[in-house]
């Protein structure tokens, strides 16, 4: 396991608050029955130098949200709108959760605390504002083995159980219920753009444009002359990025809707997630997705219509070519995104696009045929080491292979039996003792498993020219 980095200096910078007049709500959590931790990452913590609070300021911060010093005296329950399955919905906003702190890492980059499950707001639409303690777990596992595969992913910070008994219709009631805390670089969605667009709210679009400049940096752009057309154009690496690191992944997200989408390129909000069993771009989370709307394999095509709709709502500051053709920058973007992640998870140096294309092909057919899993497959063939059965797909995968050249593996985990996965199966048996017995020694176990995972697979290779969020 990779050691904890050093803390950081604790520095409040709530930049949100000069976008309060109109971004969000202000709002009070709930005053929860109870308060017990049941979960606080202290590797994130660090980043943002909170991991020295005691297990009392803790609860007191994330628990009851008493105020961070300096930071914001009020949370707010952001407002958007958004397209849910392609249809576009007004009545969204932040209705079980809200920002409530601002804060510079190490790197002097701004990190959001936003919440999950903190009570109702005025955009709850008949929902109770709660979470189930199994919706927080599920996400601990989530953020955690996507963090470890290279995602951009935000972070669950705190999990702390509050004591109702929650009613919900897709898992066995009553169950418990919890108030989480993520930690990511901002939660500014397609959708917080498409809200101003739809209501022609002009300036406020510009100042937000202005804001997601200044705090999430990206490439410059020289060519680019108004700040709208940058922008987008950092937009869309980003999420060309993202497209790619979740196919690489072998994860489905499940609810790839424009207002879970956030301009940061960090992947959120986990509701109805699984890992591929199998190589099957059909694959599908949701249960209600019943026409396969965001299926694995068509996960990079929600995606880049998502990004569409962010265009549609610049166009009210912008002329449509600039925006146009960045759009169409994502296939070339996501190509490349999969050949330099690809190339990563398996262990090998890139050669060129054409041949890592060609690679990425190889490896789909012979995953297809055999029937392995990403997991599996990406594990067995690190470093182009095989096995190869005597297949027509596998003998084109060595083929494919056998020019390229292997990455550093002296990593223990890879003298491992089997490979790190999170089927759904794993999931509900980390999960069983925790609500029969209150026994979180299995969580803990896989946590740290998936973290030495993480170090034996390093940090996925940045695009060219990357500025990093």
């Amino acid at each position: 396991m990779q050691p904890l980095p050093q803390d950081a200096i604790y520095r409040a910078s709530p930049r949100i608050l000069a976008l309060a007049d109109w971004i969000g709500d202000p709002v009070r959590a709930a005053d929860f029955p109870e308060t017990r931790l049941r979960w606080r990452n202290d590797r994130a913590a660090a980043d943002v130098g909170l991991a020295s609070l005691t297990d009392d300021e803790w609860v007191r911060h994330f628990g009851r949200f008493a105020a961070l010093p300096g930071n914001m005296p009020q949370p707010l329950a952001l407002r958007y709108h958004g397209h849910q399955f392609r249809v576009y919905n007004p009545e969204l906003g932040d209705g079980r959760g809200f920002t409530f702190a601002q804060m510079l890492d190490g790197d002097g980059c701004l990190m959001d605390l936003g919440t999950k499950g903190s009570g109702e707001t005025p955009w709850s639409r008949q929902g109770d504002g709660r979470l189930t303690l199994k919706g927080a777990v599920r996400e601990i596992l989530a953020t955690e083995m996507l963090g470890a595969l290279g995602v951009n992913t935000s972070r669950t910070f705190s999990v702390i159980e509050t004591g109702e008994s929650l009613y919900r219709g897709d898992e066995p009631s009553p169950t418990r219920s919890a108030v989480m805390v993520r930690l990511s670089h901002g939660h500014i969605r397609i959708g917080t753009f498409q809200r101003l667009g739809a209501l022609q709210l002009e300036d406020e679009m510009a100042q937000l444009v202005a804001y997601c400049l200044e705090n999430f940096p990206g490439a410059a752009f020289p060519d680019a002359q108004h700040p709208a057309v940058r922008f987008f154009n950092q937009v869309i690496e980003r999420m060309a990025d993202l497209a790619a690191s979740y196919m690489v992944a072998g994860f489905v997200h499940g609810v790839l809707n424009s207002d879970n989408m956030n301009v940061t390129g960090e992947s959120f909000d986990y509701g109805p997630w699984r890992w591929l069993p199998k190589w099957d771009a059909s694959f599908t989370a949701a249960y209600f997705d019943h026409q396969g709307l965001y299926a694995y394999g068509r996960q990079p095509e929600a995606i880049h219509w998502n990004c569409g709709q962010l265009a549609v709502a610049l166009r009210s500051l912008v002329e449509a070519a600039p925006l146009i053709e960045a759009l169409n920058r994502f296939p070339e973007l996501y190509q490349r995104a999969m050949a330099r992640r690809w190339c990563w998870r398996l262990g090998v140096e890139q050669r060129g696009l054409d041949e890592d294309t060609a690679l990425i092909g190889a490896c789909e057919q012979a995953m297809g045929n055999s029937g392995a899993g990403p997991d599996a497959f990406f594990f067995a063939h690190r470093g182009g080491r095989g096995p190869f059965p005597d297949t027509a797909e596998a003998g084109a995968l060595k083929a494919a292979l056998e020019p390229y050249v292997a990455t550093q593996r002296d990593h223990p985990y890879w003298t491992d039996s089997t490979p790190q996965s999170m089927l759904i199966d794993e999931v509900e048996a980390i999960w069983r003792p925790i609500a029969e017995d209150d026994d979180w020694s299995a969580l803990h176990a896989k946590v740290a498993a998936i973290r030495r995972m993480g170090a034996a697979m390093s940090a996925p290779p940045e695009p060219a020219g990357h500025v990093p969020a």
